[in-house]
């Protein structure tokens, strides 16, 4: 039986995409999920390597994330 993530994907519904982000402090690469429901958002993650906090603007649009931007 799938789950309901890959029904979703399955009909075009997919609520968050994977998108790879550069820690703006040390340069690591990263994932994060983006939920491409919300067009215009804005928060802070920490980073896996370096531990600093960074914040990330992504801007979404018809379930796709459209711009993605860090910040220190």
């Amino acid at each position: 039986m799938p789950t309901w993530q890959a029904i979703l994907q399955e009909r075009g519904w997919a609520m968050n995409e994977s998108e790879e982000v550069l820690c703006p402090y040390c340069g690591q690469s990263m994932e994060l999920l983006i939920d491409t429901t919300v067009r215009n958002q804005r928060f802070t993650t920490d980073c896996e390597v370096c531990c600093r906090p960074f914040e990330v603007i992504a801007e979404c649009d018809d379930g796709e994330v459209v711009s993605l931007d860090t910040q220190a």
